[in-house]
């Protein structure tokens, strides 16, 4: 379905003057098709046209990871619109980012203030094969 959603954006969306919000929709479609280099295109695109989009930052952040850049992807993350800190998706994705970097001590304190924002991250952690390294702890 996520061909004929694209499909059906497509006839909606005017290149010369881009919607946000059809933007963020377009967004939302690619990831769920797991199609990321479109991600992040669409996710800079997104943060040229609204500064704040917090889904371009989360999203665009996690194609990166995705595509094996995941330096770029924490550091993507960590230039989002302040508003960020308060999501514990935001937390969550920069804990798994810095265990795969190998930052154990920092991934975990962002694990945790995810935890505290929302305490379904952590049965998510316990699934996660990014914060493998991290188990023994996790499940304290």
């Amino acid at each position: 379905m996520v061909e004929e959603a694209l499909a059906e954006l497509s006839a909606l969306h005017i290149p010369e003057n881009p919607d946000p919000d059809l933007v963020e929709l377009r967004l939302h479609i690619l990831v769920q098709g797991c199609r990321w280099e479109e991600v992040l295109a669409t996710a800079e695109e997104l943060i040229r046209i609204r500064v704040d989009a917090e889904p371009a930052f989360i999203h665009g952040a996690f194609a990166l990871h995705e595509l094996g850049r995941t330096t770029e992807a924490r550091n993507l993350l960590l230039k989002g619109p302040p508003v960020l800190r308060k999501d514990p998706t935001y937390h969550y994705n920069i804990g798994c980012y810095e265990a795969v970097l190998g930052n154990r001590e920092a991934a975990l304190q962002s694990l945790c203030t995810s935890f505290a924002l929302d305490q379904t991250y952590r049965d998510f952690a316990l699934r996660d094969p990014d914060l493998e390294s991290l188990r023994d702890e996790l499940l304290l």
